[in-house]
């Protein structure tokens, strides 16, 4: 369970204040006393989305987005902290709804973008003799 204190909240919602999407997704974050995974879960349910309730049920919509979200120049400003270009990129990627796209990044940021991105870093080896 991943959980951000009002701090962050108040952080995360200045860093987002350009997407109402964000905001709104931050307001149910806070709701959920920072609970990041049943936030998103209400969310999804909000949208029309029918989620598991099972655990790691985010970390199964993050990894949906990976690719998007670990493209070298997202990757670095997510990693710095640096949440709504990271942010933008997704929406625009439409890969998950909008609503959730906050709760993502927020999910990613906070469990590690490096360890997060770490799978598309390997290379599968070329084999030369065919």
């Amino acid at each position: 369970m991943v959980q951000i204190t009002s701090q962050e909240i108040a952080l995360f919602r200045s860093e987002l204040a350009a997407y109402p999407e964000a905001l709104k997704a931050l307001d149910e974050i806070e709701d959920c006393e920072g609970d990041i995974e049943d936030a998103a879960i209400s969310l999804a349910l909000q949208v029309g989305q029918e989620p598991n309730t099972s655990e790691n049920w985010l970390d199964g919509v993050a990894k949906r987005c990976r690719v998007a979200i670990c493209e070298s120049e997202f990757k670095e400003d997510l990693a710095s902290g640096r949440l709504n270009k990271a942010y933008g990129h997704l929406v625009a990627a439409k890969v998950c709804p909008p609503i959730l796209a906050g709760p993502v990044i927020i999910y990613v940021f906070k469990t590690g973008v490096n360890d997060f991105c770490e799978p598309l870093d390997y290379k599968l080896p070329i084999d030369s003799s065919s």
